[in-house]
């Protein structure tokens, strides 16, 4: 912070506990690779690894470019990093819709990663279910659970639709709080395809999760998850992480609908795009 006390745009500002505002997505990005290489030491330091779920999206594009850089890369013991992701969409690695493709190309292909350590969701498979099947075994295999038999990812990346939904869990989607499955298929009705996503029981026994948004397109479904008691609530809304920390991360056109708390450094109260309660009137969703 300056002698002027303010501070600087690619700093996050803390608006409330846990929900940091940046100047920019590009801030967004960059904020989240500092975040994975501080959470990655004090994994490595706890249990001599760190298991993170990665996802997809225009931010993590930048995220992942920024931790591929060299200011970032070498600050990460990639021998101990054992990456996964949240969801995937059913298209070979080398589609562009591809999580583990926009992964594979912005960033692990640039990091001493050993290739035993990425374990994608082979979502493509001609029969997605048991693809699913195949990854929960692995999930199993490789994880501490939590006192629900849950698995506890040290860190998991997550992105949020307009529509609130968040991995591949959108609204209207069947047993997103009951299941015991730790992977799901759910069919996307809007997209008449399914995907491959770990359930809502995985994302909140995880140990940290970190929702990366940006655009104004997010901005009154940001709103909603932060903000509005919903019924029934939106899929971001259910991830609560309840022994763990969730923080988002939002850039300032995502952020315009929050009202900021006062007492908190970086309150952006003084902002009037920030801090006006007006907003327009509510468009209805459409469903995805």
């Amino acid at each position: 912070m300056g002698d002027s006390g303010t501070i600087p745009d690619f700093l996050p500002r803390e608006i409330r506990p846990d929900v940091f505002v940046c100047h920019d997505a590009d801030a967004v990005a960059r904020a989240a690779a500092r975040s994975f290489v501080e959470w990655a030491w004090q994994a490595i330091a706890r249990h001599g690894m760190f298991r993170v779920a990665l996802s997809g999206g225009s931010t993590p594009r930048a995220f992942y470019r920024n931790l591929a850089s060299d200011e970032y890369r070498l600050q990460v013991d990639w021998a101990k990093v054992y990456v996964y992701w949240s969801d995937e969409r059913a298209v070979p690695p080398a589609d562009p819709e591809s999580n583990y493709g926009l992964a594979r190309t912005e960033l692990l292909l640039h990091v001493p990663i050993p290739p035993g350590n990425v374990h994608r969701m082979e979502a493509d498979r001609p029969e997605i279910g048991k693809a699913a099947e195949a990854y929960e075994d692995l999930l199993r295999s490789d994880f501490e659970r939590d006192d629900h038999g849950f698995p506890r990812f040290d860190l998991i990346f997550l992105g949020m639709g307009s529509d609130g939904h968040t991995a591949s869990i959108f609204p209207g989607t069947r047993s997103m709080r009951g299941t015991s499955r730790w992977v799901s298929t759910p069919y996307v009705p809007r997209l008449g395809k399914r995907r491959m996503t770990l359930t809502l029981p995985v994302l909140n026994a995880a140990h940290h999760v970190l929702f990366l948004v940006a655009g104004a397109e997010k901005a009154e479904a940001l709103h909603d998850v932060l903000e509005s008691q919903l019924d029934p609530p939106l899929p971001a809304q259910l991830v609560v992480v309840p022994e763990g920390k969730r923080t988002f991360l939002a850039d300032e056109a995502a952020a315009a609908l929050l009202q900021p708390r006062s007492g908190l450094l970086g309150d952006i109260s003084a902002d009037p795009q920030s801090s006006s309660g007006a907003r327009a009137p509510r468009k209805p969703r459409d469903g995805g």
